[in-house]
Parts: structure tokens; sequence; C-alpha cells
């Protein structure tokens, strides 16, 4: 909201404050809680409605001003009042000294605000007014008996024909643009209105409801049951192919599935089934089936079936994929593993290293030492030599899993080196693998460095 520069408002004028006690008292008593009563004006020859807050404190009785509604304006000015929209209107009581502080919206200034939210429910005291203003002399305000009189004599300023249906007891329809207009330009619509006055009164239809019984000659309950029917079903997002293939004829619809006495959910499994067919559903035969639950369980086996060696081509293919992954995986592996093939050996101290020549033996050391070489990526650094798996075995028993260790191509050190679960080496095996292998390995990465530039050269 914003400041306004509105004029001081002026104060509650003494016969409208002692009607707005009398009404206050004679409903509510002595009660507590907060309420609102208004009353009409004028400012700058504008018709105003000005909205009084009033309750009772500790057996006083306290009011205020707290909106300012214009006949012609869709913005209102507040102040001391706040809109929440699960709790409704409050109102700061600080000015009356009800509080030793004030609320964040409690203000000396007032506020420009939305109409729709700042306008709550508040008895006109001094309807009566509206006769000063000689342009309303004619549009029945004294028979419209809701609280909302300034949007009514709105529509009013806008379409005159408000007055023929509050004088018709229609109050409901004086604000339906669709309706007044028709009644504007339609002299028979206007008559249908009058006939038809017994059934409209105190009944909430819609407008579109109204508009096409007329046109179409069928009874008010009739198309307000179907209006109802399509806005539920309109509602439903999950029902969207439906609205989409039955675009601007959903009576027919909902006459086919009446007459087949099935669910929209029956109906939605056949649609997804018969376009998943690649059926044309703009011929009848496919889009109301004559017999539906026949041709919904034809369609229903037809579409699995096809589901199914969809899903079986697609498996094969993930599979076929998988495995040609798997086997370049192997081949990439086997080749790192003879490139580096050299590093192992190094027969010392009863133990000798291994490199692993395969991503099944990664896994099979991982299982039988439970720690997570077998896992985590170690097969694709070996893959791509950022690193180098190798299994330290005891020399009388080469086949047994011992000790596994990670080794590095680029720094030429031992990364990781672990036994049965992750537990640190014994002294030997650690003075072995870093102070006679790791050596020796090292010596070997140079060879290999060596080897491949007297390649490159020649």
């Amino acid at each position: 909201m914003a400041k306004t520069n509105i004029e001081e408002i002026k104060s509650v004028p003494k016969y409208i404050l002692k009607k707005i006690q009398s009404l206050d008292k004679k409903q509510y008593g002595n009660e507590k809680y907060l309420r609102f009563y208004a009353y009409l004006s004028k400012w700058k020859k504008h018709l105003i409605k000005i909205t009084v807050a009033v309750k009772r404190h500790r057996n006083q009785w306290y009011y205020k001003q707290v909106a300012v509604h214009s006949v012609h304006g869709k913005e209102c000015i507040v102040k001391d009042i706040e809109y929440a929209f699960m709790g409704g209107y409050r109102v700061g009581w600080f000015e009356q000294g009800l509080r030793k502080e004030p609320y964040w919206y409690e203000s000396s200034m007032w506020y420009t605000a939305d109409d729709k939210y700042y306008d709550p429910y508040a008895p006109i005291v001094n309807k009566d007014y509206i006769d000063k203003f000689p342009e309303y002399k004619y549009s029945a305000y004294k028979q419209y008996p809701y609280e909302d009189l300034l949007k009514y004599l709105r529509m009013y300023e806008r379409f005159p024909q408000t007055e023929y249906l509050v004088k018709l007891g229609l109050y409901s329809l004086t604000s339906s643009v669709m309706i007044l207009r028709q009644i504007g330009k339609d002299k028979r619509f206007r008559k249908w209105i009058t006939a038809h006055r017994g059934e409209l009164i105190g009944k909430n239809y819609y407008s579109s409801t109204i508009l096409l019984s007329y046109k179409m000659n069928k009874p008010l309950d009739e198309i307000q049951k179907y209006e109802q029917r399509k806005k539920e079903f309109c509602r439903e997002h999950n029902y969207k192919p439906i609205r989409e293939l039955f675009r601007g004829k959903l009576e027919q619809f909902f006459s086919h599935i009446d007459e087949q006495k099935i669910s929209y959910r029956l109906y939605l499994d056949y649609l997804n089934a018969c376009n998943y067919l690649k059926l044309d559903m703009s011929e009848n035969k496919n889009r109301i089936p004559h017999d539906f639950q026949r041709w919904h369980d034809t369609r229903i086996e037809q579409y699995c079936t096809l589901k199914f060696i969809a899903e079986e081509k697609e498996r094969k293919e993930r599979a076929a994929k998988y495995e040609s992954e798997q086997a370049a995986k192997f081949k990439k592996f086997a080749a790192v593993a003879k490139k580096y093939l050299a590093l192992q050996g190094c027969e010392e101290a009863g133990y000798e290293i291994l490199i692993a020549k395969s991503p099944a033996e990664l896994i099979e050391e991982g299982h039988a030492l439970c720690h997570c070489v077998g896992g985590m990526g170690y097969d694709r650094k070996m893959i791509d030599e950022r690193s180098l798996i190798f299994f330290v075995r005891k020399i009388d028993n080469l086949t047994v899993p011992f000790v596994t260790l990670e080794y590095s191509i680029e720094r030429k050190a031992v990364l990781q080196c672990y036994a049965y679960k992750n537990q640190k080496p014994d002294s030997a095996v650690l003075d072995y693998v870093n102070n006679i292998w790791l050596p020796y390995a090292n010596q070997q990465i140079v060879n290999i460095k060596k080897k491949k530039a007297k390649r490159i050269a020649a």
C-alpha cells in the first residue's frame, strides 16, 4: 500500500454515530468481538462509503473509521486495519488507548489498498443518503437487500438494466455482466427472464446455465447439472487428454459414459491405449464405441502386448549395450594391466606383488578382504591410468588375498595399503611395500617411459 494525499476524513457525524450505537446494541449487546458498520457520505461530489470498526473493552464502547470506498474507484483508503487471508480482519486500537504499543499496520496516515480485500461486511445505516444523487434516482437501490451497495451502483452506471433485475427480485444476477448484456440487447430474453422469475429467485444458477437454458429451450436444472458436472470434470488435471479429444463436445462424452455406465478413469485408460496404438480417435467407432467394455478389453490387451514387445526389445538392447560396454571396459583394463605388468613381481621378504588384470579380480579382492576396491570407481581409475591396483601376496600362497594397494603413476607413490577390513598391514608388509617394491616400481615406470620415447623417436 502507498500513502495517499486525501484530505483529512471528517469525524463520524453525531446522528450517524447514534444510529450505529443503536443498531449495534440491538444486534450485539455487550459482545466484545470486532464488527463493522458503514455510512454514506460525499467527497468531491462523489458518493463514498465510510466503514467504522466497533468493539467493546472493559464495558467501554469504542469505534474508529478504518476504510473509505468511492463509488467510482477500484481502490479504497484504509487506516489501522489489516486483512489476513486465513484470519480475516484485524484492527489496531492504539490510538484509543487499548494498547501500549501500536501494531505494525497502525498509522496516523490513510493508505490506498485494494477494494477487493478491504471491504468487510458492514451494514449501511443511512442508505437514503443516495437520494442526494439524481443519477441514482432510478437505480431501485432501496429494494437492493445486500450490503455491497457501492458495487451495485457501479454496475448500475454501466448497465441500467440492473434496476429491472432488482425489481424482479433477482438480486444475485445484478453482478453478471453476461446476463446484463443479454438483457440490454435482447427483448425476448427479458421476457424469458420474467417468465422464469419463479425458478430463478433464490437459486444460484450459473450465468452460463441461464443463457444456455434460454437459447436451447431446456430446463434450468438440467443445464445446471450439466454445467456443474463440466466444471468438476475440467478441474481434474488428469482428464486433460479427454477434454482435448472432446473439445466443444463434452456433452457427447458425458452421454456416452452414462449410456455405457463407465467411469472417467476407465475411459482414460481406453484412450491412452488407443493413442499408444496410434488409432484415429476422430472416428466415432474409436471415440465412442457402441460396446465400450468389449473394445476397452481388446485395446488394453493389444496395448499390453505391444508394450511388452517394446519393453522386451528395449531390455535386450540395454543388455547388449551393457555387455558391449563391459567388454570394452575389460579390454581397456587388461591393456593397462599389460602395459604396467613390469611393476609386478619383486619376490623378496616372502612376498610378491601382482597387478589386477580385470575388474572381476577387483570385486573378488574386495569381497575377500571386506573393503571397497571392488567398487567406488577403482576400475575406472585404472582404465584412465590415474592409479594402479596391486595385490600383495605371500609367496607360499599366491591365490589367497592378503593386502591390497593403490599406486599413483603420476606421483610415484603408494596412495593406500590395506589388509582385511581396511586394517593397517603389519610392519613387515609395509617395509616390503615402501622400501623394496616401491623403488622397484618407480624404476619400472622410468623404464616404460624411456621405451615409449624410443618408439616415438623411431
